[in-house]
């Protein structure tokens, strides 16, 4: 079924009341395209009469894609009994992000419609900092005793499956460990991990901790979630446990949420590179004073950077009424400071963002990028020369001899420029995250007011050389 047949076919069926095809039609479709339909052409009530006719895993599993904000106006615009079931069945991570977006009223009501072992679960993962691993953890992990045979770990795993994140990992836990100081949860350690794949494969009587990985990598709680992301993406992992300072297992986390990581990240980054972040929540969703302020604080202070051009111009007034010709060639000769320190700055945050340079390597970085913005400077003064040797117009000249330091003047003031704004879009994120901040904050406009700026000192100072 194609998604333009999609819309009007529910609505058919809603008309008619059609349970049984609403039910069909959900068990039958990919909970995240249903989802992607339901979001786009109806209303909460509405998504709501279309799932309900299906078992709760399969209401779970749809409300799971729809975006957090139709979530929450989903669970606040109603209040079935059957909205707590249906966040039993969600995976555990997902319904703890849920609930923390929840106003606080509608919060409570919600977990009071939930079973204890649940709220329980929900409460701890609560308790975890916001942007560590900790916050992207579930509970929801396949587990076995070392003392079970491979014929008996798969019968308990058909019996853990229907309510596990992922089996593909399975971990095998010993006893408990020495109870947390203080309270907390109760956790066994983790012994080792087996694949799914070495247990199908393993002689039926063999012993789990037989075949069981005991060289394994695992997660702190408070390791930052870049940090989980890295880790996934460097061992190609689905899933990585996570454990407490004393080796208990605590939960796992997995390559989806690491997805959801990295593209967060990088909308964070990509945000802040061009003066405008970060900016929560999708981008026709994100509130309008919330996005104008994000923007007007970067725009600002750029607008006030870029007022020092205006002093350094008028530093060199005399010298534009004395050879008015400068004066047309100053926007192309600085263009190209803020052109290529954006490009060097991009390409040393995305490196740095990816752990290809650390600040240790500024050397390397430094040695690399004057040697590139040599080249690059050879090229566009080459360009440079050109343009101003043969198409500038006569009639624009004082005298006839100004064409040849004209020439020079704007060639040489192009190379400086482009030399300069190249080791100054590599060297700033460098420094900034050398200071303890996110390179990603040297953003574009930043990157182009300074060479601006800076950038204006050098075409005038060539500019004296040749004419003064």
């Amino acid at each position: 079924m194609s998604h333009p047949l999609f819309g009007p076919e529910v609505r058919e069926m809603l008309a008619e009341h059609d349970t049984e095809g609403l039910r069909s039609l959900c068990d039958s479709l990919h909970p995240a395209t249903v989802a992607e339909v339901l979001d786009d052409e109806f209303t909460p009530e509405q998504i709501w009469e279309v799932i309900s006719p299906s078992d709760l895993r399969t209401q779970a599993a749809i409300f799971e894609y729809l975006p957090t904000s139709r979530q929450v106006e989903m669970v606040e615009g109603t209040g079935r009994p059957q909205v707590g079931k249906l966040v039993e069945k969600m995976s555990h991570d997902d319904r703890a992000d849920l609930l923390r977006r929840l106003p606080a009223r509608v919060r409570e009501a919600l977990l009071r419609l939930v079973d204890e072992a649940d709220r329980r679960d929900i409460a701890t993962l609560f308790t975890y900092e916001p942007g560590t691993v900790g916050s992207l953890m579930t509970t929801d992990y396949a587990w076995l005793p070392p003392s079970l045979t491979a014929a008996e770990a798969i019968d308990q795993l058909r019996q853990q499956a229907p309510d596990r994140e992922t089996i593909y990992y399975v971990y095998v836990l010993g006893e408990h460990c020495r109870p947390p100081a203080g309270g907390g949860v109760a956790t066994r350690r983790l012994l080792g991990i087996v694949s799914l794949r070495d247990l199908i494969l393993a002689p039926r009587h063999a012993k789990i901790g037989d075949l069981m990985e005991t060289e394994f990598v695992a997660l702190k709680l408070d390791d930052d979630r870049k940090t989980a992301a890295e880790t996934l993406a460097r061992y190609d992992f689905i899933a990585m446990p996570v454990v407490d300072p004393d080796g208990g297992m605590l939960g796992i986390v997995t390559h989806d949420d690491v997805i959801d990581v990295l593209q967060q990240e990088a909308t964070e980054d990509l945000q802040k590179q061009a003066g405008v972040g970060p900016i929560e929540g999708a981008y026709l969703e994100a509130r309008f004073a919330s996005v104008w302020w994000n923007r007007v604080k970067w725009l600002s202070a750029v607008f006030v950077a870029q007022m020092f051009t205006i002093n350094a111009m008028a530093f060199f007034q005399v010298k534009i009424e004395a050879v008015t010709v400068l004066a047309i060639f100053v926007p192309l000769c600085l263009s190209v400071g803020g052109n290529t320190g954006s490009q060097a700055a991009t390409l040393v945050i995305r490196a740095m963002a990816l752990g290809e340079v650390r600040v240790a390597d500024w050397v390397r970085v430094f040695r690399r990028e004057l040697l590139m913005g040599t080249a690059l400077a050879l090229s566009l003064g080459a360009l440079a020369l050109i343009r101003t040797y043969f198409l500038t117009p006569e009639h624009l000249l004082h005298r006839a001899d100004h064409l040849i330091q004209l020439t020079n003047t704007i060639s040489f003031a192009v190379m400086g420029i482009c030399l300069w704004g190249t080791i100054l879009g590599s060297m700033l994120p460098i420094a900034i995250q050398k200071m303890g901040f996110d390179p990603a904050l040297m953003s574009s406009p930043i990157i182009a007011t300074l060479s601006d700026v800076s950038g204006i000192f050098i075409f005038f100072g060539v500019a004296t050389l040749f004419f003064f």
